[in-house]
């Protein structure tokens, strides 16, 4: 996923590794030849539109709210159709109280009415102080968060590795971000929550406890689970 920058200069642009201490459990907890964090691409602010995401400085919300405001008023200001006229009005109510679009009170017509417009802050925008951003890692961590993502865990042999997904993606979904090959001849997910793992002290541990579930393509993927996928090949 991609992360723009918005008036931060601490970060440097680029792949970077998301720092989460979980991972350095499971690491601790099964032996694998190396360790496979998630990565997030930070990329510059003229970026924004294309970006899953914005980590912004607290002092300058104002201002990304302040660039959707003037596209509001300069688009009502060319006659728009009732439907679009009606949520742009939401929408400068929205931002005239210093509220970012995205987790607003709007529903799915609204924005369907000004879907032909890109909004910055329709997008997930993460404010952070510059106090906070001695500790970048967790800056990061927090901003991929709140974009809705989770990662699930893959563990033993090469790599102990921490996959990036969406929040609300099925297993069947999860599967195919390691390989369409697993998508494709899927059985079925077996799972061990991160918490169970934890507790058990590992994934063989957890098994002989009785603790891992088959879960089927529906499932929904929580966060951290350890997954391994069984498919037809």
């Amino acid at each position: 996923m991609k992360i723009a920058l918005y008036g931060i200069t601490e970060i440097k642009l680029g792949k970077h590794n998301l720092k989460d201490p979980r991972l350095d459990q499971a690491h601790a907890l099964v032996e694998a030849d190396k360790k496979a964090p998630a990565q997030v691409d930070v990329v510059a602010q003229e970026e924004m539109l294309e970006a899953d995401a914005i980590l912004a400085l607290d002092e300058n919300k104002a201002d990304l709210i302040l660039q959707d405001l003037e596209f509001v008023e300069t688009r009502l200001g060319r006659d728009p159709q009732p439907a679009e006229r009606a949520a742009l009005e939401k929408i400068k109510v929205l931002l005239e109280s210093e509220q970012f679009l995205f987790g607003s009170s709007l529903t799915p017509e609204d924005f369907t009415a000004v879907a032909a417009h890109s909004f910055i802050t329709s997008k997930p925008i993460t404010v952070t102080t510059r106090e906070e951003l001695a500790s970048a890692d967790a800056v990061l961590l927090r901003a991929f968060a709140h974009a809705g993502y989770i990662c699930f865990l893959t563990v033993g042999g090469k790599e102990n590795r921490a996959w990036p997904i969406r929040k609300g993606i099925s297993a069947w979904e999860a599967a195919g971000t390691i390989h369409t090959d697993l998508q494709k001849g899927f059985i079925r997910a077996e799972i061990i929550s991160f918490a169970d793992f934890v507790e058990a002290g590992g994934e063989t541990q957890a098994k002989r406890a009785g603790k891992q579930r088959l879960e089927m393509k529906p499932y929904i993927m929580q966060d951290y689970d350890v997954t391994n996928f069984r498919f037809n090949k």
